[in-house]
């Protein structure tokens, strides 16, 4: 094996430590191209520093913002469906007090015009007739009200007889209660109050009958209260 003398070793070194010196001159030479670059462009990096941490304070800043606002949005949200439910209360409270002050209205009229009614003319009336459409396409409820009115020292008694007229193909026709009723077992209207009484019914039309006019019959059998019969137009008694 051959072995290197002293000297030979110490050139090998003096040769790595100039290569290293030169490496480290020439890395330090380009670091000072770079920045003398930058310097003849303008660039400071102090300033791009501050500028840099400008913009982060900025972005903070605006963060901070959109967190504030979306809070915002939120309360104000929350505030809409209080409101909106709110609202919903007040207008379905005042759509229940509206309908019971017309209920108290009608029924205020309604008694207005038996102990007082505008014509100052005693005895047997019909008040109201009022048909609804049934669960049945040709079906229809029948609601009739009769009164007394102004002499309600005794009570009236009779009977009430109903009458659809109308067209039957074309041609004139009309039918009773008992016609329509379908075999009901209140076909009978007997009545007998002091103030008032209501009847509820419910009557089927035939195929092809087209309904004009409903007529009611009143007959008192009470002595001093004549009988009446009032007509109706179909369209006008229907609700």
């Amino acid at each position: 094996m051959a072995r290197h003398s002293p000297f030979q070793l110490h050139s090998r070194i003096r040769v790595f430590a100039t290569r290293f010196i030169i490496l480290i001159l020439v890395a330090g030479c380009v670091y000072l191209s770079f920045e003398y670059g930058r310097i003849r462009a303008n660039y400071d990096i102090v300033a791009v520093s501050r500028e840099r941490q400008a913009y982060d304070d900025h972005i903070d800043t605006l963060n901070e913002e959109i967190a504030t606002l979306k809070q915002l949005v939120a309360k104000l949200e929350t505030d809409r469906a209080v409101d909106s439910e709110a609202y919903k209360e007040v207008e379905a409270n005042l759509v229940t007090l509206q309908a019971q002050i017309q209920e108290q209205a009608d029924a205020i009229a309604f008694y207005r015009g038996i102990v007082s009614p505008s014509d100052g003319t005693a005895g047997l009336r019909v008040q109201s007739l009022r048909l609804t459409r049934a669960s049945n396409e040709r079906a229809y409820n029948v609601r009739l009200v009769l009164v007394q009115v102004l002499q309600h020292d005794r009570k009236v008694s009779g009977d009430v007889a109903l009458i659809v007229e109308g067209t039957q193909d074309g041609n004139e026709a009309s039918y009773t209660f008992e016609d329509l009723s379908a075999g009901q077992d209140d076909s009978d209207w007997e009545f007998s109050f002091r103030y008032f009484q209501n009847f509820d019914r419910e009557i089927i039309l035939p195929d092809g009958f087209v309904p004009q006019r409903v007529r009611i019959a009143v007959n008192s059998k009470t002595r001093s209260i004549d009988s009446i019969e009032e007509s109706f137009s179909w369209s006008g008694s229907r609700a």
